[in-house]
C-alpha cells in the first residue's frame, strides 16, 4: 500500500492567506471600532466645552459672578474667554438701555412741567367742588322775580342745603345767597335740575286752577356773574306743561349740565321760571360744580 499523501502545498498556501485575511478583516473591525468611540468621545466633550458653555444655567452663573478675579484654572478653560467677552457685551448693553429709558422719563416729565397748561399733580386733599341741595323745610327758597339786571330772567333760588346734611356738601367753595364762588381760575363742570310739582288744592279757586293748568313754559337758566354789569347765561333748558285735568298733581324735571371756564370770584346761580310749583326735594333739586383742570 502506498502511504497517505499530507495536504499539498497549494492547499496549505491558501489556508494561510484565508487566515491572513481574515485576522486583517478582524483587526481593521477593531481599529474602525475604537475609532469611533473616540470620536463619539471628543465630540461629546467638544459639545460640553464649546457650544454648551454659552447656554443655560451655565452663562447665567456666569455673567452674575463676572466681577469674580481671574483665576490659573479659569484661564485655562478654552472658552471661559468667550463667556467673558460676551458677558461683559451683555452687561454694557442693559446699563446702556437703562440709561436711555431713565433719560427719556425724565425728559417728558420734564416737557410736561415746563408747558404752561400744565402743572404738577396738585395735593389730593385740596379739591374744589360743591354740591347743593333742595331744602324743603326753608320757606321762600326761591326768590321773587326781580327785573334788575344782575338776576337776569326768572326767579334765583337763594336758599340751598349746604350744611352735610344728606348728599350736600362744601370743599373749598363758599356759598352767597343761593351763588357759589369760584375760588380758582380753571374749567369747570356745572350741573342742575329742577324739580317742578303742581299738586291741586281742593280750596283753591277753580279760575286759578284752571290758570295754573293751562300749558306754560318750564325754563331753568345758569347764569354766571362776573365784573361785567350783567349776569351771562350759561346754560338754559326748557319744557311745555301740559297736565291733565283729572290728574291731581303734575311732576316735572329739568337737568342740564356743561363744562365752562371760570374766574376766580365768579359767581354762579339758578333762576327757574314759575318758582311757585318748583319743589325743593332734597333728591330731586339740585346744585353743583367742581373744578376739572
Amino acid at each position: 500500500m502506498l502511504p497517505a499523501a499530507g495536504p499539498s502545498a497549494a492547499q496549505t498556501c491558501a489556508l494561510v492567506l484565508g487566515a491572513a485575511v481574515l485576522l486583517q478583516s478582524l483587526c481593521v473591525a477593531v481599529t474602525f471600532l475604537y475609532f469611533t468611540n473616540e470620536l463619539k468621545q471628543l465630540r461629546e466633550t467638544y459639545s460640553k466645552s464649546g457650544i454648551a458653555c454659552l447656554t443655560g444655567e451655565e452663562l447665567g452663573n456666569f455673567i452674575q459672578n463676572l466681577d469674580v478675579v481671574e483665576t490659573e484654572e479659569r484661564e485655562a478653560d478654552p472658552c471661559w474667554q468667550v463667556k467673558w467677552q460676551l458677558g461683559k457685551l451683555i452687561k454694557k448693553m442693559m446699563s446702556r438701555s437703562y440709561e436711555e429709558n431713565i433719560s427719556a422719563v425724565n425728559a417728558e416729565r420734564a416737557l410736561t412741567f415746563s408747558n404752561g397748561n400744565e402743572q404738577p399733580p396738585q395735593n389730593p386733599a385740596y379739591r374744589i367742588a360743591a354740591h347743593l341741595t333742595g331744602n324743603s323745610n326753608k320757606k321762600s327758597s326761591v326768590a321773587p322775580h326781580n327785573s334788575s339786571p344782575r338776576r337776569g330772567s326768572g326767579q334765583k333760588i337763594s336758599s340751598w342745603e349746604s350744611s352735610r346734611k344728606g348728599h350736600s356738601f362744601l370743599y373749598n367753595v363758599e356759598l352767597r345767597n343761593g351763588e357759589l364762588v369760584v375760588p380758582k381760575t380753571g374749567f369747570y363742570y356745572i350741573y342742575s335740575q329742577t324739580y317742578f310739582r303742581f299738586r291741586e288744592n281742593e280750596n283753591e279757586d277753580s279760575d286759578l286752577l284752571a290758570q295754573i293748568r293751562n300749558p306754560k313754559q318750564l325754563v331753568q337758566y345758569v347764569y354766571k356773574l362776573t365784573n361785567y354789569p350783567e349776569p351771562i347765561l350759561l346754560m338754559k333748558s326748557a319744557r311745555t306743561s301740559c297736565w291733565s285735568k283729572k290728574a291731581e298733581y303734575g311732576l316735572y324735571s329739568i337737568y342740564q349740565g356743561g363744562v365752562f371756564q371760570l374766574k376766580r370770584d365768579d359767581r354762579i346761580f339758578v333762576s327757574v321760571s314759575n318758582g311757585d310749583i318748583v319743589d325743593m326735594d332734597k333728591e330731586a333739586s339740585f346744585f353743583g360744580a367742581f373744578l376739572i383742570s
